[in-house]
């Protein structure tokens, strides 16, 4: 057991219905100061096979579960978590330094109803039957199995309940790994299940590192679903370990994203979105962190917002009044500061930031801008995954498209312009899962979601992570004799 900002968290293994620890632990460290906050059961491949074993025998039962009554249980999780925002968000913040008035206000309704949506989904999930010269077409979508879920530290909860949600509504049962750097909430959220009455075994957790517990996961032969968020060097590593046993893959990996500016947006809309950018410490997947700006109002631009990110307040994220908190671990902080001094070597100029925030020291990085870096220079080409953003500028339309589109990445793109024909025919230009034209983040879970090239495989969202968690059938049936 841990205390954690008040709240009691169990750091063993849910596996089976039941609390299980591991011979070994691993230290989990706080963000916001380095401190230590839990020792953490570590698993291997003995839990990961005790946790498929699990999920394999209360797949029939929950797969022969009806509709209604997993949609219910369901909605009874979401009630779980919103009767505990304050615990799940105060926990989070301690975990992974994200600020608390985020996972008040958004993230953590957010998890609620990521679980409300899909069961009100699966009640409405269906395909209109279809003749064939007289013969009658009717698609179901199967429960596929067990499914082995691996999440990120950025967004550890909200971003567990998108793959948890669906993958239970469709009537699979799982086998969710979170990240080391953040499992706390994970742990909360099984014990939110089991209150809620989900059958034991349908949740169970795993927590521990990847090339261990992770690795035994994706390579069991009894998984039949794997979903993925994270880097593409370890997509890479999961595919291959994949592929024996041939289980589908949905990935949602790196981006690059482009921010277009166009002479004609409104400026300090465009500040406002670019300054946006820095959310969460620039540890976003989607983030815009290329900012390509009409070479005629650049400058202009430029002083708006250098202007904004100056009154960014930066520090812990515990306090109401801070915008931007600290980098997630020693190690990450020291790869985003690898990446701003190489580009300061390269010749790029820091127009804002270029270092640590020394005055607040930790793992906190000050907020970054680069101008005039090189073209094709790793800054403008790989994933920091921190508060680093690019400054370029273009002259016509079409050389804006080919910088935007100009990466081995296709996660996201944002468009500002006052012209709509211009949003329009720019945007359908733009390889990317995810286009906004004059906002940033706008999310409906109706909307499929997923990268282009590098960025991923497959989408999820509304029916299409139905059928990514389901295998489809269609079954044709001759007309019965009168």
């Amino acid at each position: 057991m841990a205390e954690v900002a008040g709240v009691t968290v169990d750091t063993g293994h849910w596996i089976g219905g039941e609390r299980v620890a591991s011979a070994a632990a691993f230290t989990d460290v706080s963000p916001i100061d380095e401190q230590p906050l839990a020792e953490v059961a570590r698993g291997g491949a003995a839990e990961a096979e005790a946790a498929v074993t699990a999920a394999a025998r209360a797949f029939p039962g929950w797969a022969r579960t009806d509709r209604e009554e997993r949609a219910r249980l369901l909605h009874a999780i979401a009630d779980g978590v919103d009767e505990r925002v304050e615990e799940l968000a105060q926990v989070e913040t301690a975990d992974n330094g994200a600020l608390i008035r985020s996972h008040r206000r958004g993230v953590m309704p957010r998890v609620a109803h990521n679980f409300r949506f899909f069961a009100d989904r699966l009640l409405r999930l269906g395909h209109d039957d279809f003749e064939t010269r007289g013969h009658r077409n009717h698609v179901d979508w199967d429960p596929a199995g067990v499914c082995a879920l691996i999440t990120p530290w950025n967004a550890p909860l909200m971003l567990a309940t998108w793959k948890v949600a669906p993958a239970l509504a469709a009537g699979n049962t799982v086998v969710l790994k979170p990240a080391e750097w953040t499992p706390l909430t994970a742990s909360l959220l099984a014990g939110i299940a089991a209150e809620a009455g989900l059958p034991d075994g349908v949740l169970n957790v795993v927590q521990g590192f990847g090339a261990e517990a992770g690795a035994a996961l994706v390579a069991h032969p009894g998984v039949r679903r794997i979903s993925f968020t994270g880097s593409v060097a370890t997509a890479r590593s999961i595919a291959a370990a994949a592929a024996p046993n041939l289980t589908p893959l949905s990935l949602e990996l790196g981006g690059k994203s482009p921010l277009l500016v166009f002479a004609d947006a409104d400026l300090d809309l465009a500040a406002d979105l670019a300054v946006e950018q820095y959310d969460n410490a620039g540890q976003v997947c989607l983030a815009a962190t290329r900012l390509l700006v009409d070479a005629s109002v650049a400058d202009e631009f430029t002083e708006r917002f250098l202007a904004r990110a100056g009154r960014l307040v930066q520090g812990d994220p515990r306090k109401e009044s801070t915008d931007i908190g600290p980098q997630i671990h020693r190690r990450h902080f020291e790869r985003v500061d690898g990446f701003v001094r190489r580009a300061a070597g390269d010749g790029a100029r820091a127009l804002a930031g270029g270092g640590p925030n020394t005055g607040l020291g930790g793992l906190y990085y000050r907020p970054t801008l680069f101008a005039g870096a090189p073209e094709g220079s790793e800054i403008l080409t790989e994933e920091v995954f921190g508060p680093v953003l690019t400054l370029q500028t273009f002259e016509t339309e079409d050389q804006a498209v080919a910088m935007a589109n100009g990466t081995r990445f296709g996660l996201a793109a944002t468009v500002v312009t006052g012209d709509p024909d211009r949003a329009a025919r720019v945007s359908e230009r733009l390889v990317a899962g995810t286009v906004w034209v004059n906002c940033f983040f706008v999310r409906d879970l109706r909307a499929p979601f997923g990268g282009s090239r590098e960025s991923g495989i497959g989408r999820e969202g509304g029916d299409w992570s139905f059928d990514f968690y389901c295998d489809l059938k269609n079954t044709v049936m001759a007309p019965w004799a009168k």
